[in-house]
Parts: C-alpha cells; sequence; structure tokens
C-alpha cells in the first residue's frame, strides 16, 4: 500500500517542520490538491507550493489539479517538478490529449473521476494512464466523511483495470482513516490519500501514519 498525505490538512504555519515529520513518518507520497474556486468550491495552492516541498523533501509530488482548463498548467506543473500530474474526465473533453501532452512532459498522468462519475467513463483512457483516482468525497474540502458505496465504485474500477491495463495503480481518495483503510484497500486501492487522517491525527503525524499502515 502506498501512502500519498495529502498537503491540504497541514498547518501551514509550520509547513516545512510538518513536512519533514511526514517523510520522517513514513509516507511514500506527498499529495498536492490544487483547487481554483471555479471547478470546486474551494480554493488552495498554486505552482509555487511545489518548490517549497522540493527543498524540505525529495519525496514524489503527487498533484491534483481540480481547476478549469488543466491543460494550460500542466507545462508549469512539470517544469517545477510535479512527478505524478491527475486531471478530472469532467472537465476536460480533450481528455486524452491533455494525458498524452502530461507523459510528453515527463509526467506520469492519472484520470479522476467523481462521487457521481462511473468507472465505465473512463475505459477508454486505461491504455494511457498510470493512475486513477477515485474520489470517495465530492471534491473541495478537506475533512470529509467516506461514501460508503463508493467501495463498489472502487471493486468495478479495479475489475476493468485488471481487464485492461494491470500496471495502472488504482488511488483513492476522501475520508479514508483506520476504520475504513482496510476495507477500502480490500476493494482494490493501491493507493492511499489522507489528509485529516494524518495532519489531524490526536497523536501526531507519525502516529497517524502508524494508524493507517496497522489498522
Amino acid at each position: 500500500m502506498i501512502i500519498s498525505a495529502s498537503i491540504i490538512s497541514s498547518n501551514f504555519l509550520e509547513f516545512g517542520q510538518q513536512i519533514s515529520d511526514t517523510k520522517k513518518a513514513g509516507v511514500d507520497w506527498l499529495h498536492i490538491d490544487v483547487m481554483d474556486g471555479s471547478f470546486v468550491p474551494n480554493i488552495t495552492v498554486g505552482p509555487f507550493i511545489l518548490e517549497y516541498c522540493r527543498k524540505i523533501v525529495d519525496l514524489p509530488l503527487d498533484v491534483h489539479l481540480m481547476i478549469v482548463e488543466p491543460e494550460k498548467h500542466i507545462q508549469t506543473f512539470a517544469k517545477i517538478g510535479a512527478n505524478r500530474l491527475s486531471i478530472h474526465i469532467e472537465n476536460n473533453p480533450n481528455a486524452l490529449r491533455t494525458i498524452q501532452q502530461i507523459r510528453e512532459l515527463g509526467v506520469s498522468p492519472s484520470i479522476v473521476i467523481n462521487p457521481s462519475t462511473p468507472p465505465e467513463a473512463v475505459e477508454y483512457l486505461l491504455p494511457f494512464v498510470d493512475m486513477v483516482l477515485i474520489m470517495t468525497v465530492n471534491p473541495g474540502y478537506s475533512g470529509q466523511n467516506f461514501i460508503p458505496e463508493m467501495r463498489k465504485k472502487i471493486v468495478r474500477m479495479k475489475e476493468l483495470i485488471n481487464q485492461i491495463n494491470p500496471a495502472i495503480l488504482l488511488q483513492v481518495d476522501g475520508g479514508i482513516n483506520s476504520e475504513n483503510i482496510v476495507s477500502v484497500t480490500k476493494a482494490g486501492a493501491d493507493v492511499i490519500v489522507a489528509a485529516t487522517a494524518i495532519y489531524k491525527h490526536e497523536k501526531g503525524i507519525a502516529a497517524g501514519v502508524t494508524a493507517l499502515r496497522n489498522p
């Protein structure tokens, strides 16, 4: 299981120390949620935050673009140091072209589906991506509760992946914690995105990661 720590829930007053502690806690990737206030109802960070992450740790940067017209920004994120770029199917009628452009930039492409989008919506893209991200909350805010009905979607998505491109990683993001992580991984998730479960854990970052590793 790969754990991608979502920095959206970190304490930005202590950002450097928190990111350093995140690596020491044993996470595999840093997950960076980029929101524009248009595609989703919140505004978070832009490309600049990748530079700071790069100066602090050498973890892979897993960037999730929740923005309109993501194709206009992929070059900037690639140049700054994104290792993975995830775009949504819901807001990109030219998703395949954007995915191809991401790969041409030397970055690993991923496709994302919201809770209301069926797995079959991205079936035709599976030969071209390295990862599929299933949102298990409605995107826009950290701290939401996992939607239990999404487990069936994870199972179905894993079936399609195994049929078409078994090398694809299946990532799940939204309300994952020590109480539901086992059911999510059993359903087929390879990569877990965790925000609140890590950065808001009552005993600290290391304890949050340990609880996810050993639920």
